[in-house]
């Protein structure tokens, strides 16, 4: 009979722990926490500290950051423009974020995954072909036209692309985590630093070290 409780007491523990581990971010204790971003940071903390909740004012919970285009004059052709706890401080310990994402024509957001958070996009302008990979190598894909949405498991990779090469795509994203982060495979992959070796690459990729080299000259590696 012990040895029957014990392993309950086990199995209980054991799910508590598993649980714990599927949040992507803590519940906060308070209504909100406004961040300090005032003073230089003398302790760190999951998040930013807290302002005194009497000096919270209306203007902390709103943000006007995500109604202008970003520049997507960049490697890839797109922009995002996060909210975060600078351009909207009541947002600190709430678990989420919205990310405005601009593509100009003919151009994509390359494959890339978030480790802290899954992602549901919705298209507002233009048509985006959108998928994420499983981890049995599946694709799932879907094209995007305006008002419609798509989701992306946490942690998964995938991509938008915006079809259209004449007219640049907007999208905006909202992200179960206060700080998702981002890896884009490919910058990952031949521009980290320092360098993965040339010779791991080329037998991963099976191509040769010099595909490698050429890559990493393209990607800025």
């Amino acid at each position: 009979m012990r040895t029957n409780f014990q392993s309950l007491q086990l199995f209980l523990f054991s799910l508590c722990l598993l649980l714990g581990l599927s949040k992507p971010d803590p519940d906060p204790i308070q209504d909100y926490c406004i961040a300090d971003t005032q003073k230089p940071q003398a302790v760190y903390v999951n998040g930013a500290p807290c302002i005194n909740p009497k000096l919270a004012t209306p203007s902390h919970f709103s943000t006007s950051a995500l109604s202008k285009p970003g520049n997507t004059s960049t490697k890839f052709g797109f922009s995002t423009t996060p909210t975060n706890i600078i351009n909207l401080p009541g947002l600190n310990t709430l678990g989420l974020v919205l990310v405005r994402i601009d593509i100009a024509a003919n151009e994509i957001v390359p494959p890339h995954s978030h480790p802290r958070a899954s992602e549901v996009t919705t298209c507002l302008q233009g048509t985006l072909l959108v998928g994420f990979t499983d981890t049995l190598n599946r694709v799932f894909s879907q094209n995007l036209k305006p008002g419609e949405s798509f989701v992306f498991p946490k942690g998964l990779i995938h991509y938008l692309y915006n079809l259209d090469s004449r007219k640049p795509a907007v999208a905006i994203s909202g992200l179960n985590s206060q700080n998702p982060g981002t890896q884009i495979a490919s910058i990952a992959t031949f521009a980290s630093t320092p360098g993965i070796p040339d010779e791991v690459l080329a037998k991963a990729f099976q191509i040769s070290q010099q595909e490698v080299k050429i890559i990493r000259r393209n990607l800025g590696g």
